[in-house]
């Protein structure tokens, strides 16, 4: 039931990422080489109560499938009425479970990762959503709350045993968030203990770091998230990797700065939710993200962080560019640069 897992095909998610991982983001992510697509999380609740902004975040196009919507609450019966308003609404591919989220405001309403110290009640949302729905269920969750309850193998065979029909398992704890290692033995350890498909997740950022993964572990895919957040490509470039064993050439500063444009004009393109002005200072932290990879970035995202125009984006690329080797010449030292404005 779920085609892009059972075959020879090592498929590349694309991580849903909250205020990130919208559907301008997730086309361009597409174009660069991800295989399947998960959306931002939404509010079960919010579906219920027809909620305009929750529906918002529920929308895709076609040419992002294989998709999943993906879902977080601690009610099993109306998280189930949820996912079938989502499948009358925009039929994806199938349904996300978050069991990993580890931010406040979800974890507080006993959403996300909280289940992972409650196992009966994750087994009833995991049992009464897959139910309730004619399409696949899949789950995301994290190795345990904290280091002391590492569960992920007992909740991945709660869950393959409730009809999840294939597990994303990021390899940290609730407790650390997003610090540390990701632990990519306790992965291993989950994709050897049940039958359906595992995908890892966590630190990876490179070709060179999926095939490892795919080399050490049973995981049948991989998901990257955060490191798709400054480079796109590497969805591109793993694939190159995990084809010719090579590295491929990394995007030039002309290409982001292209692929920085492109992601503005479209999101601008598709916004209903607001004109020009507020889309590109709603942009600002995704342009700061594809700085890192830039010689001078501290440069750029100060003057991203004031940025509501495409002209002023279109002002500040040419201001790098034109003083652009000022910023090579002294790489280890070019943050600290200034360039005077026109």
């Amino acid at each position: 039931m779920l085609p892009w897992l059972h075959s020879d095909h090592f498929p590349l998610y694309l991580a849903p990422m909250a205020g990130v991982t919208d559907v301008t983001f997730r086309a361009l992510c597409k174009e660069m080489g991800a295989d399947v697509m998960v959306t931002e999380f939404v509010s079960a609740e919010g579906i219920l109560q027809r909620d305009d902004r929750t529906r918002h975040y529920t929308e895709f196009d076609d040419v992002q499938r294989p998709l999943g919507v993906q879902l977080f609450g601690a009610d099993g019966v109306r998280m189930g009425e949820a996912a079938r308003k989502i499948i009358d609404w925009k039929q994806p591919d199938f349904i996300d479970i978050n069991f990993g989220c580890p931010v406040n405001k979800v974890v507080s309403k006993n959403g996300g990762s909280s289940l992972l110290k409650n196992c009966p009640l994750l087994a009833e949302v995991a049992r009464e959503v897959a139910k309730a729905v004619p399409i696949p269920v899949t789950a995301k969750m994290r190795i345990g709350w904290d280091a002391q309850t590492i569960n992920a193998v007992e909740v991945a065979r709660i869950l393959e045993d409730n009809g999840i029909q294939a597990i994303t398992v990021h390899g940290r704890t609730r407790a650390q968030g997003y610090t540390g290692v990701a632990d990519w033995d306790v992965i291993g350890q989950v994709a050897d203990a049940v039958k359906i498909p595992v995908i890892g997740n966590g630190d990876v950022a490179s070709g060179m770091d999926v095939e490892v993964r795919r080399a050490q572990t049973n995981v049948k895919g991989i998901m990257i998230g955060r490191a798709a957040m400054a480079n796109p490509w590497v969805f591109q470039e793993a694939k190159h990797y995990l084809s010719t064993g090579g590295h491929a050439v990394p995007a030039s500063v002309q290409q982001r700065f292209a692929l920085m444009r492109r992601h503005c004009e479209m999101a601008v393109a598709r916004s209903t939710r607001g004109g020009e002005f507020e889309i590109v200072r709603s942009m600002r932290s995704r342009l700061m993200s594809y700085t890192r990879c830039i010689p001078g970035g501290k440069f750029l995202r100060g003057r991203f962080g004031q940025i509501a125009s495409m002209m002023e984006l279109d002002d500040i690329l040419a201001e790098y560019l034109t003083h652009s080797d000022r910023f090579h010449q002294r790489p280890d030292v070019d943050d600290d640069i200034t360039v005077e404005s026109n």
